[in-house]
C-alpha cells in the first residue's frame, strides 16, 4: 500500500526550549510516529494467505497446520498494530491529523476494517483448529461486527472527504480510492460463515440478507469508481512507480465478490425459504464466472504495468502488500467456483493463483522486515 509521506515539521518559535538553550522534551513512542493506516495491509495479506490456503480444494496433509500458524501470525500482527496505532494517536496526534488531511492516505482507513474482518474470518476458517470452534466463532463475531461498522463509516466518510474537502483532480485518481469501498464486500464474504451458528429463522435470514446488502453496497460503489481508475490510466498515463502495485487493488472487489457469491450459495439453504435460497445458489455461476473472467483480464493488465515499472527502477515500498490480499480473494473466488461448478479448471486456477500469492507474500514480508531493520520504513526523528 501507499506509504505515508512525512509532513515537514513546523519551524520552532523563537521562544521554544530548543532555541533558548534548554533541551526539548523527547517525543514518546518515536518508533510509531510515521506508522500510518496503510500498515494494516500487512495484516490483511497475512490473514488472506491463511484463508486462501484453507479454501483450496486440494487437501495436503500437514498444510492446514501451516495455515493455522499463518493465521495466528496475522492475529499477533493485528493486536500489535492496534496497540501501535493507539500509541500513534496518543503521542503523535499532529501526525495522525496530517494523515486524515492527506487524500493519498485517508483511503487506507478502509484497511482497518478489512484487517479486522479478515482475521475474524480466518479464525472461523482455520484458526478454530487451535482455538476450538466456540472461541473461533466468538472471535469472528466480535471482529466481524467491529470491522463492518468501521467499514461502513469509512465507505461514507472517505468518499465525502475526497469529493468535498480535498477536491482531487482526475489525474490524482488511484486504485487506493477503492479501499474504503471494498471493505463492506469483505464483510459480505465473511459474514455467511456465521449464519449456521445463529438460531434458525429470523436471525439467520437477517444476517444473510444483511451480507447481501453489503454486497450490493460495495459492488455498486466500486462500479461507479472503477471507471475513474481505468479512465485515469487511459488518459493520464501510467501511475507513479511506487503506486503501480496498487493496480492489484482492483482485484480485491472482483475476487471478494465472487467469494461472497459462493458463500451466499452455501449459507442460503439453512437461512432462506426455498425459492430465494435456490436463486442464490445460481449466483456463483451467473455472476461469479463472468466477473472472474474480468479479474483475470485486469490481473494481466496489472502485471504488464508492474513489469514496466520494475524495468524503470521501481523499488520496494509498502505498496507491495497490494500483491497479497487482492490475489488471495481471487484464490477464494476460484475455489468457490470449483466447489459450485465441479469444473477442474477452476481448481487449477486456484492452485496457480495461490502459488503466486505465496511468492508475493514472502517478497512483501521480506521487504518489510528489511525496511524495518534498516529504519527505512519507520524512520525515527531525533
Amino acid at each position: 500500500m501507499v506509504t505515508a509521506v512525512p509532513v515537514p515539521a513546523s519551524p520552532a518559535p523563537a521562544s521554544s526550549p530548543r532555541l533558548s538553550g534548554r533541551t526539548a522534551p523527547r517525543r514518546r513512542a518515536p518508533a510509531v510516529r510515521h506508522l500510518g493506516p496503510n500498515w494494516y495491509a500487512a495484516v490483511m495479506g497475512t490473514a488472506g494467505l491463511a484463508t486462501a490456503g484453507a479454501a483450496l480444494p486440494a487437501r495436503v496433509p500437514g498444510l492446514r497446520t501451516v495455515y493455522a500458524g499463518v493465521w495466528a501470525l496475522s492475529l499477533v500482527l493485528l493486536v500489535s498494530l492496534l496497540v501501535a496505532r493507539a500509541l500513534h494517536w496518543t503521542h503523535h496526534r499532529d501526525r495522525a491529523r496530517a494523515h486524515l488531511a492527506d487524500p493519498a492516505v485517508v483511503p487506507f482507513y478502509g484497511c482497518l476494517s478489512m484487517a479486522l474482518v479478515a482475521v475474524g474470518g480466518g479464525a472461523a476458517a482455520v484458526g478454530r483448529d487451535w482455538t476450538g470452534v466456540r472461541a473461533a466463532v466468538a472471535l469472528d463475531a466480535v471482529l466481524f461486527t467491529a470491522g463492518t461498522l468501521v467499514g461502513l463509516v469509512a465507505a461514507v466518510v472517505v468518499p465525502y472527504l475526497l469529493g468535498v474537502r480535498y477536491r482531487t483532480d482526475p489525474a490524482g485518481v488511484t486504485p487506493v480510492w477503492l479501499l474504503p469501498l471494498v471493505a463492506p464486500m469483505v464483510s459480505a464474504a465473511v459474514g455467511p460463515s456465521l449464519v449456521p451458528h445463529l438460531p434458525p429463522g429470523q436471525a439467520r435470514g437477517t444476517l444473510l440478507l444483511g451480507c447481501l446488502a453489503l454486497f450490493g453496497l460495495s459492488l455498486l460503489a466500486v462500479g461507479l469508481t472503477l471507471p475513474l481508475v481505468f479512465g485515469r490510466l487511459m488518459t493520464a498515463g501510467p501511475l507513479p512507480l511506487a503506486l503501480t502495485p496498487t493496480l492489484f487493488l482492483v482485484l480485491g472487489p472482483l475476487g471478494q465478490s465472487v467469494t461472497a457469491a459462493g458463500n451466499f450459495a452455501d449459507a442460503a439453504p439453512g437461512a432462506l425459504p426455498a425459492p430465494y435460497g435456490g436463486a442464490l445458489r445460481l449466483l456463483p455461476v451467473l455472476y461469479g464466472v463472468p466477473v472472474m473472467g474480468f479479474a483475470l483480464l485486469w490481473l494481466a493488465l496489472a502485471c504488464v504495468h508492474v513489469a514496466r515499472a520494475r524495468r524503470r527502477g521501481m523499488g520496494f515500498a509498502m505498496t507491495w502488500w497490494a500483491f497479497t490480499f487482492p490475489v488471495g480473494t481471487c484464490v477464494t473466488g476460484a475455489a468457490a467456483l470449483a466447489r459450485h461448478t465441479g469444473i477442474t479448471a477452476f481448481t487449477g486456477l486456484a492452485d496457480i493463483l495461490y502459488a503466486a500469492l505465496v511468492v508475493a507474500w514472502a517478497t512483501a514480508a521480506t521487504g518489510t522486515v528489511r525496511g524495518l531493520v534498516r529504519g527505512e520504513l519507520l524512520p525515527r526523528e531525533h
